[in-house]
């Protein structure tokens, strides 16, 4: 989302305080609950949450990109990472779509549904990079 070598303003700041804990407590709680379901094979109300509880910090993930965009002034950065989310958007509409036919039709796999955030995150960031590929070939920015 940031480039390494610029300095982050108060929003960006904030973003990154947020961001890193809740991702590390996904890393740390999408592991312990498959561990946990793999070994101990937990039934009923048990495994309902075991399966569940992944997806918070990934819903806290989506609330911290909300509040970045609340919190970001600078409007050309803002546009940028809009610009960035919707084409990530519509990648991950594009994929999901065709392959949801080709699944249809048996000639893929099932696609595994917790695989859509990952897949727009990925599709986001390259967004990002052909806008910044663009920009150098172009000379600057929009």
């Amino acid at each position: 989302m940031f480039s390494l070598n610029q300095r982050h303003n108060p929003a960006q700041k904030r973003y990154i305080r947020r961001f890193m804990p809740v991702m590390a407590l996904y890393v740390v709680t999408l592991f312990a609950c498959v561990w946990w379901m793999r070994h101990a094979e937990p039934q009923g109300a048990l495994l309902v949450l075991l399966s569940v509880l992944p997806s918070v910090p990934i819903l806290a993930v989506i609330v911290v990109m909300g509040m970045y965009l609340a919190e970001e002034r600078d409007e050309f950065i803002r546009s940028r990472l809009v610009t960035a989310m919707i084409g990530g958007i519509g990648i991950l509409l594009a994929v999901t779509s065709v392959w949801g036919f080709l699944e249809n039709g048996g000639v893929v796999p099932h696609f595994e549904t917790m695989l859509a955030f990952p897949l727009w995150c990925g599709s986001f960031g390259l967004v990002q990079c052909a806008m910044g590929l663009r920009d150098r070939m172009t000379g600057g920015g929009e």
